[in-house]
């Protein structure tokens, strides 16, 4: 074979990867958290499944090369705030604009089913979480709002509505809905009412409690994205590890399980490698914890037959570390190739660096 012309790349002794998957990302909405002028991910009211992320996104966000500094290069970019939060996109995160940076459009709506309860209001001296007295009403606000979106959708004389058009897909088994609640009663309801309501396509993300009810998903073939691996247990009843063991044994069941940070948080996103690394260190098989940062991600992002693994005719979404990139002391990127193109992994952080390393040593 000829390869005059072709970039040779000695990779002897290095680890070679599949890119890796964020889901449920606010990157590239927002820049500094505290700063309001540089938040743009969440929309007024309580009903906007027509607002999209994708016209939002800034591929000049500093925060993205952050990401793919360890091995992140595809995030979906997921709306925040009300009922029906909005409408997700999948990214690639080498573009110049977001229109380039598509790599699957307007994949998904995202949804907070309603909480039966809410947190201890600390700075009031509560100790006990407090009962949502509005949860039937507002589970039947829900419900209600996908009833008339059927009705529009079998209504060719209806006058155009957006936020009932945008439900349209959803509907009829094209797009998929995210789906986020935590408590074992919130979960099995959500499911339940949402199949009943002839939602085919159903993820759920959170799913902090989800063992209770794994058969739930199971019967009804949903897959979960887990929120945060690195946190403590949500009950005092819980063993201390139980957070790190959950993917592991949700997997083992025969549960379709993605990981995810925490949703709403961005700059701490970059540790999603780690967090299959602390998988993998319970009793898990290093191969199947990093699926669940891939190829099951990718599967639940409807993105598999794109991304994912290492496969003839997939895209080029390689990542080469000089070490296991699953450990803090590993994860150190060599090269990065996006849909075959390189990956400059120069940033903000190292041209400060370059600037100040000399500034105190006189040289």
């Amino acid at each position: 074979m000829d390869l005059a012309g072709y970039k040779m790349i000695d990779a002897k002794g290095k680890h070679v990867y599949p890119g890796l998957i964020l889901p449920l990302s606010k990157l590239g909405l927002v820049e500094v958290s505290a700063v309001r002028a540089s938040r743009d991910y969440s929309e007024v009211g309580e009903f906007n499944p027509n607002v999209r992320t994708a016209v939002a996104y800034n591929t000049d966000s500093e925060l993205i090369p952050t990401m793919k500094f360890n091995g992140i290069q595809i995030a979906q970019i997921a709306p925040t705030g009300g009922r029906i939060e909005g409408m997700s996109s999948i990214m690639q995160l080498d573009a110049w604009n977001w229109e380039d940076a598509l790599y699957s459009e307007d994949d998904g709506i995202h949804i907070n089913w309603p909480s039966l309860s809410s947190g201890a209001r600390w700075w009031m001296g509560e100790t006990e979480r407090s009962e949502n007295k509005e949860y039937k009403k507002e589970v039947d606000e829900l419900m209600q709002f996908i009833s008339d979106a059927k009705a529009y959708m079998n209504d060719a004389n209806a006058e155009r509505n957006l936020k009932l058009d945008a439900m349209v897909p959803v509907l009829k088994g094209e797009r998929t809905i995210y789906m986020y609640a935590n408590r074992p009663k919130e979960i099995v309801e959500g499911i339940q009412m949402l199949k009943e309501a002839g939602i085919e396509k159903l993820v759920l993300t959170g799913g902090r409690e989800v063992w209770e009810v794994r058969d739930i998903l199971k019967s009804y073939k949903v897959p979960v994205l887990l929120d945060n691996v690195h946190r403590i247990p949500g009950s005092s009843d819980d063993d201390i590890d139980w957070s790190y063991r959950l993917p592991g044994l949700l997997d083992a069941d025969g549960v379709l399980v993605g990981l995810n940070y925490a949703v709403g948080s961005v700059a701490s996103a970059r540790n999603l490698p780690f967090f299959a690394g602390t998988v993998a260190a319970y009793d898990v098989d290093k191969e199947v914890a990093l699926k669940m940062v891939t190829s099951n991600t990718a599967k639940i992002l409807g993105i598999d037959q794109r991304t994912g693994t290492l496969e003839k005719g997939k895209d080029a979404n390689i990542v080469i570390s000089e070490g296991d990139l699953l450990d803090m002391r590993g994860n150190i990127i060599s090269y990065s190739f996006i849909q075959g193109r390189e990956v400059d992994l120069h940033a903000m952080q190292q041209r400060l660096y370059e600037k100040f390393k000399t500034k105190y040593s006189g040289k």
